[in-house]
């Protein structure tokens, strides 16, 4: 593997899978794999779970890491090629991803969208030039349209709690929030189940279509009741829209937020949030605070989804 930045940079998902569930087992199977190598991981906006659990698990496998924000700690950086820099950006990323891409034998990166521009965001500009002038290994830490370690970590979550002998029934729903979300964990779910060996459907008020390159296979209801029968999972998460008008608030319907009364008519369906949650706004404390919650559960195996993926990229340096 030379870039972790979708379902799609991996052959076999569930191989992929059962590997982090191996090295859950045994974390430091692989620790001399690593050694002498450097991860860096560069973060554009903030971050808890991808940053410590990533982290760890490059030390897990012996790697040294270096982690910058770049915010708060490096130079403002251009993107447009050709720009002439006379105004607020002092580095360029084709320097700067060049640069890193020296230090490191892997590079991570995070950025978010700004939800002003389709068309700006669904490029993928930043990540691809980073990923054109590192040229490095690279895996994505969060991108404008995928967060592919969440996913893996969500699949983990789910295989390990799957109801045995049947295939289990996945629910995506949104959840109000107070401001504008991204689709990239929404999208990055929903193009991971519909890869996975579920059945997958996906609930959400009237005007939060995702985009359909990443819901080809899913069942889509308006009807949350519905969509929640018999499931097995329900994953909540908020996001704004994706057309016609890209990054709205259409609606901050408390109905949608999910309580122990939604879970009436599932099988006791296990539930889930890729954190950090609004509390009460996008996710009941009842629910989060109640059996049913994976949430710590799914958060924990970020680890070792992390740590499946830079074990597959070191295996591929040469």
């Amino acid at each position: 593997m030379k870039q972790f930045t979708s379902v799609h940079d991996v052959q076999d998902i569930n191989a992929l899978v059962q590997e982090a569930l191996e090295l859950k087992k045994n974390p430091y199977a692989h620790e001399d794999l690593g050694k002498r190598k450097t991860l860096g991981l560069i973060f554009l906006n903030p971050s808890l779970r991808t940053r410590l659990s990533t982290q760890k698990a490059a030390q897990s496998l012996g790697m040294n890491v270096m982690v910058m924000n770049m915010g708060q700690e490096g130079w403002a950086l251009e993107t447009q090629d050709g720009a002439i820099m006379n105004g607020t950006t002092v580095e360029h990323i084709k320097d700067a991803a060049a640069v890193m891409g020296e230090y490191c034998d892997v590079l991570g990166l995070r950025s978010f969208p700004k939800l002003q521009s389709v068309e700006e965001d669904y490029s993928e500009d930043i990540l691809k030039k980073f990923i054109q002038y590192a040229n490095v290994p690279f895996v994505s830490l969060e991108s404008a349209t995928r967060h592919p370690l969440q996913s893996l970590a969500d699949l983990v979550t789910i295989t390990e709690h799957a109801p045995a002998g049947r295939r289990p029934k996945v629910v995506l729903t949104w959840g109000p929030h107070v401001k504008a979300l991204p689709q990239a964990v929404p999208n990055s779910f929903a193009e991971w189940m519909c890869a996975a060996d579920v059945d997958f459907v996906i609930t959400h008020p009237e005007g939060y279509e995702l985009d359909p390159q990443f819901t080809n296979g899913a069942t889509i209801t308006y009807n949350q009741q519905e969509a929640f029968e018999g499931a097995d999972f329900i994953y909540v998460k908020n996001w704004s829209t994706f057309q016609p008008n890209y990054g709205e608030v259409l609606t901050q319907d408390a109905n949608w937020m999910l309580t122990n009364q939604h879970l009436a008519n599932t099988n006791n369906a296990k539930v889930m949030h890729c954190l950090p949650v609004r509390r009460n706004v996008e996710l009941s404390d009842e629910i989060l605070d109640g059996p049913n919650s994976l949430v710590v559960q799914e958060a924990a195996n970020r680890e070792f989804a992390a740590q499946a993926v830079l074990k597959r990229l070191l295996e591929g340096i040469k």
